[in-house]
């Protein structure tokens, strides 16, 4: 197979040049009470807890406790013990967050859903938004925010259902130096190191890195590997001024495991209702893309510049600017269904290509302190931001006659030439000799955004608060799509540009929300709250790095459309709540009630193409949490959710009956539940600590059934409605840990125990993603 580049960079020299020794060089942090003497903020033993009372945002403006709205930390203590390697790892110890499938034609990066709405674009790095659609590591983390609920007061637009927060290892004026290295199953190994050092009588200087590389259990021919490095200086520590200057960068090379096909039948029935489960031909190892073919690349790098300083003992100005550069580049196979091979026991090897570069350049202000007004108590937080991200996605083309002809899988698979393969006996060693050329021909994205924001937390009396937020964000998108083009007949050559005038559609924006919740506290160790708040998810929200129902480009009777009305969705939200802090405050509960409402879903009418923001949707909820010490041996970190969600007035779809003729009916989505959001699922994490030395972890996670998505099949004389979905599941870790002595422990981790075939998540049509099957690793930690 040939690939033609026109980078000046290629991805496969991404990982060149560097020595064995560099190899195996790693940053995580490690388990036990190694800790114990150096690194406080990491350390697990008895009597520590997994509790946080802070949250790390500096929009905070109130402890955990006396804030009305939902709030998970997931600590690195949790991250460490599960051996959580990348964020969708850490992620899945807190119920209510689900993962969706490769939208966007994004193969397999971060992709979150909370309470039940894309949240791929809601993710931020130390309180700015990073866009990039990748697989973010945990190596360089000190901990995982999750703010669930409308959060475009805090994050800006988007928000829907929540954000999530990383924040970053930063220089401690202490003297350590950690690591792991790590082996396992599926060709698994990982080391890390964490060094700190001190300089000058306030300055320190952190580096941590990280090697990774593993097959996926229970998958044969998909592999993960990378590596990241991320130093960091601060000058200025324990002073009232702290200047922090930080790196990160971070290259992964993959195979992407591009899941397995749904098993579509060769006709479906008249009228009613059928559910489609994936297939895996009888063996869960069946990898359908191509070795020689498929692969995925990424690149991203982020220098960061932080400044604070204490204007007085109450009050402090942080100012934060950071430049980002992603790029992406990948080829993998779709396992597609939609042309009728599944039912002969065939599958499509639909490929999938892209070319990325995403920029952003971020600046923050914000000021934040404390002061009184007679009785009256109040903490703030008041903000300027201001970003520019900018997005190229370019696409290939396979020069391949037989490739657009074999679709079908006619003749046996050799006389496909590869295009299709087996559903029961695939083999990744297939031939592939067509060609992929980019085809420098990009869509551009661009967003500017200037937001004002102010906080507030109002201590009225002991017993009765009030936390209050308003953003004003100015924000404004451009989207210029590819020139014109054509193929030349057979898909034997480039497309032919057959105009100069690239289609570009814009929108300005001025976005405004609220949150609004007052607190009162019955006990100082217990809250009861009530809340509101609201988002707004605005045209180019995610600049082409996932789905989105705001799109920016348009057609309208088959024309472009600029004047589109492509005013934001809206969604409101409102919880009632109450959080405890029990067991001498080493344990906290907490429990709520909410509904979001979303307005102005764009719905599409298929006789013309118009489009409309009429459409509604709702879910209502229940969530319990719960993390910290329920003795001084045993640790447990959790929580249950309920969603239940319904698509309201989603407009018409149209299909085909068997005597050719058009038929509307009411769009699919309408009266079903959201795509990726299960009703029920619940996670523990527990750990028992006998001894100083030993510590032991099982922690069970579970989710009911997924749907990926609802569309309409042509049956005889109707239509028949077709959802696509994965069984629920129940899956069990567990592990083992050991302190041989102050300087080194050994821990044992065996993730998914019973070997459970499931599945991880659901596309809206075609594929889903098999979850990994069992693994075993054994990291050893030492710390100096």
């Amino acid at each position: 197979m040939t690939y033609i580049k026109s980078r000046m960079h290629s991805p496969a020299r991404y990982l060149s040049g560097r020595t064995a020794t560099t190899a195996t060089l790693v940053a995580v942090g490690s388990i036990g009470a190694v800790h114990a003497q150096t690194l406080n903020e990491v350390r697990v033993e008895a009597g520590s807890e997994y509790k946080v009372d802070q949250s790390s945002s500096s929009k905070a403006t109130a402890p955990l406790l006396d804030t009305a709205k939902s709030v998970t930390v997931i600590p690195q203590e949790v991250m460490t013990q599960i051996n959580a390697t990348s964020l969708t790892e850490a992620l899945r110890t807190t119920p209510g967050i689900t993962f969706g499938a490769g939208e966007g034609g994004n193969p397999v990066g971060d992709r979150p859903f909370l309470r039940g709405y894309d949240s791929q674009a809601s993710t931020y790095v130390d309180g700015l938004r990073d866009i990039a659609p990748s697989t973010r590591e945990v190596f360089n983390l000190e901990s995982v925010e999750v703010v669930k609920g409308p959060d475009s007061t805090s994050g800006g637009r988007g928000g829907a259902g929540g954000t999530i927060n990383l924040y970053s290892k930063t220089p401690k004026n202490e003297n350590f130096f950690t690591g792991t290295v790590g082996l396992g199953s599926d060709k698994y190994h990982r080391e890390t190191i964490d060094l700190n050092r001190t300089f000058g009588e306030s300055s320190a200087f952190r580096l941590n890195v990280m090697d990774f590389g593993s097959d996926i259990p229970g998958r044969y021919g998909p592999s993960n590997k990378r590596w990241g490095i991320a130093p960091s200086v601060t000058w200025g520590l324990n002073t009232p001024t702290r200047v922090t200057l930080s790196y990160f960068h971070m290259q992964t090379n993959d195979v992407p495991d591009g899941g397995v096909p749904y098993e579509l039948p060769s006709s479906f029935p008249r009228f009613g209702e059928v559910k489609l489960q994936p297939t895996f031909g009888g063996n869960r190892e069946n990898w359908y893309g191509v070795k020689r073919r498929d692969f995925r690349q990424d690149k991203s790098d982020a220098l960061t510049l932080q400044v604070e300083h204490d204007i007085t003992p109450e009050m402090k100005f942080r100012n934060i600017t950071r430049f980002t550069k992603s790029t992406m580049d990948y080829i993998w196979t779709q396992p597609d269904d939609s042309q009728g091979n599944v039912a002969r026991g065939l599958v499509w090897r639909r490929f999938n290509g892209s070319m990325r570069d995403i920029y952003t350049f971020a600046n923050a202000s914000e000021l934040t302190g404390k002061f009184q007004t007679g009785s009256v108590k109040h903490s703030y937080a008041l903000g300027l931001e201001l970003s520019r991200e900018k997005a190229d996605n370019d696409s290939y083309t396979q020069l391949n006659s037989a490739y657009a002809a074999q679709q079908k899988c006619p003749g046996g698979l050799a006389r496909s030439s590869y295009v299709c393969t087996s559903l029961f006996t695939p083999d990744l060693n297939d031939p592939w000799l067509g060609t992929f050329v980019p085809n420098n021909n990009p869509t551009s994205f661009r967003t500017d955004t200037a937001s004002l924001y102010a906080f507030d937390t109002v201590e009225l009396t002991p017993q009765w608060l009030v936390n209050g937020g308003l953003r004003l964000d100015n924000y404004k998108t451009r989207q210029t799509n590819p020139y014109p083009s054509t193929t030349a007949t057979g898909g034997l050559s480039l497309p032919v540009i057959t105009s100069l005038n690239r289609p570009e559609f814009s929108r300005n924006d001025t976005l405004a929300n609220y949150q609004l919740g007052v607190v009162y506290k019955p006990a100082p160790n217990g809250s009861i709250y009530a809340s509101i708040g609201t988002s707004s998810t605005p045209g180019g929200n995610s600049l082409g790095q996932g789905s989105e129902s705001q799109a920016l480009s348009a057609t309208v009777g088959g024309v472009a459309n600029t004047a589109l009305d492509l005013k934001p969705e809206k969604n409101r939200s409102v919880e009632l709540g109450t959080k405890w802090e029990l067991l001498d405050r080493k344990l906290s509960l907490t429990g709520a009630l909410f509904q979001i409402d979303t307005t102005n879903a764009r719905i599409t009418n298929p006789t013309d193409g118009s489009v409309t923001l009429a459409g509604d949707k709702q879910v209502r909820g229940f969530e319990l949490g719960f993390s910290g010490n329920v003795t001084r041996q045993l640790q447990v970190f959790g929580g249950y959710t309920l969603l239940d969600s319904k698509g309201k007035n989603m407009g018409l779809s149209s299909t085909t009956d068997a005597s050719n003729r058009t038929v509307y009916v009411p769009n699919a989505a309408t009266g079903q539940p959201f795509p990726n959001t299960p009703k029920h699922s619940a996670s523990i994490w527990a750990t028992y600590k006998p001894t100083q030395d030993w510590t032991f972890g099982l922690g069970a996670f579970y989710q009911s059934e997924v749907y990926g998505g609802f569309a309409y099949a042509a049956g005889t004389g109707g239509a028949t409605l077709i959802k696509r979905s994965v069984p629920g599941y129940t899956r069990v870790d567990a592990m083992v840990g050991y302190r041989v002595n102050k300087s080194f422990s050994l821990q044992l981790n065996v993730q998914n125990l019973t070997d459970k075939t499931y599945y991880s998540s659901a596309y809206s049509t075609h594929y889903a993603n098999m979850a990994p099957g069992r693994s075993v690793t054994l990291m050893g930690s030492f710390a100096f």
